[in-house]
C-alpha cells in the first residue's frame, strides 16, 4: 500500500537533524508522498532543502502560520514569491485563522491570509488552511474568495458538521489527523463520517498531534524528553481513519492517493 501525507513539518528544529533517519522510516512504513508545510519565513529554506533533496517523496509549502504573522519581515510576500517561483512543485501553507491562541492580532491574521489566499488563488496553487475558533470568518472570507480554482485543504478539519457541504462547495478538502483517534475527540470523528469521499485526505502534522500510545508505532522524543509524532504513523492514522469510516483500509488508501494527486499534482495543471 502507497500512503500519503497531506500535512506534516518534516522541518521542524524539534526533529534536531534526524531527518534523514525519519524519512528512511516512512519509507520502510509505505509512505510515498508527503506535503511538508512551513510556518515561518525562516523555516522555509528547510522546507525547500527536503524538496530538493527527495523529490519524489516531498511536496514542499510555504506559508506564514497565524500564530507567527506579528514576527514576520516587512519583506515576507516578496520573499514567498521568489519561494514560489525557485520551487517547483511547492503550494502555500500552512496559512489560516486561530482565536484559540492567545496575543496574536486576529485582525493581522486576517491581513495575512486573505494576502497569502489571493496568492494562491492567482497562481492556481493548493492552500494548506488552520483554522481554530474562528470558522465563521474563515467561511466568510472563502466564500467572497478568491479561491484556488485546484482547491484548499483544511487541516486537521475541526469545524462544525454543518460547514462540510458548504465548504465542499467553495472547493475544500478536508484532512483527518491521528489525534483525533484521542477518546475525546468524538465530535471530530463523527464529523468526518460526512465528508464527501473524494474529499477526505489523512494526515500526521508531525511532530505535533500525537495518536493515542496504544495506536503509536514509531514512539519518538525531541531532546528535552518530550513526545513527538513520528511521521512514520501515517499508515496508523490510516488505520484509524479506516475505523471511523468502516471501510478496509486497502480501499481507503487508494481513494485517499487519488484524492492527494488529485490536489497536489503538478503545480498549475489542476
Amino acid at each position: 500500500m502507497r500512503f500519503h501525507d497531506a500535512h506534516n513539518h518534516l522541518q521542524d528544529e524539534r526533529f534536531a537533524g534526524r531527518q534523514a533517519d525519519l524519512i528512511r522510516d516512512c519509507r520502510e512504513a509505505g509512505v510515498t508522498g508527503m506535503v511538508v508545510t512551513g510556518s515561518t519565513v525562516e523555516d522555509w529554506a528547510d522546507v525547500a532543502t527536503l524538496a530538493r533533496d527527495y523529490p519524489e517523496l516531498v511536496r514542499p509549502a510555504f506559508g506564514l502560520h497565524p500564530w507567527y504573522v506579528g514576527e514576520q519581515p516587512s519583506d515576507w510576500e516578496d520573499t514567498l514569491v521568489r519561494r514560489l517561483d525557485e520551487t517547483p512543485g511547492a503550494s502555500i501553507g500552512e496559512i489560516g485563522l486561530d482565536r484559540w491562541k492567545e496575543g496574536v492580532d486576529f485582525e493581522l491574521q486576517r491581513d495575512f491570509f486573505q494576502r497569502q489566499l489571493r496568492l494562491a488563488a492567482v497562481r492556481n496553487l493548493p492552500a494548506s488552511i488552520h483554522c481554530l475558533k474562528a470558522w465563521g470568518a474563515l467561511y466568510d472570507i472563502l466564500r467572497a474568495g478568491p479561491v484556488p480554482a485546484c482547491g484548499f485543504l483544511l487541516h486537521s478539519y475541526g469545524g462544525p458538521v454543518e460547514l462540510v457541504d458548504p465548504l465542499a462547495r467553495l472547493g475544500a478538502r478536508f484532512s483527518l489527523p491521528g489525534y483525533f483517534a484521542h477518546e475525546r475527540k468524538g465530535r471530530q470523528r463523527e464529523t468526518f463520517r460526512h465528508v464527501p469521499p473524494d474529499r477526505l485526505l489523512i494526515e500526521t502534522d508531525a511532530p505535533d498531534q500525537s495518536l493515542p500510545s496504544e495506536r503509536n508505532l514509531h514512539p519518538l522524543t525531541a531532546a528535552d524528553g518530550r513526545p513527538l509524532n513520528h511521521p512514520a504513523n501515517l499508515p496508523a492514522v490510516y488505520a484509524f481513519a479506516a475505523g471511523v469510516l468502516d471501510e478496509p483500509v486497502e480501499v481507503l488508501t487508494l481513494r485517499v492517493e487519488a484524492n492527494w494527486r488529485a490536489l497536489f499534482g503538478a503545480s498549475g495543471e489542476h
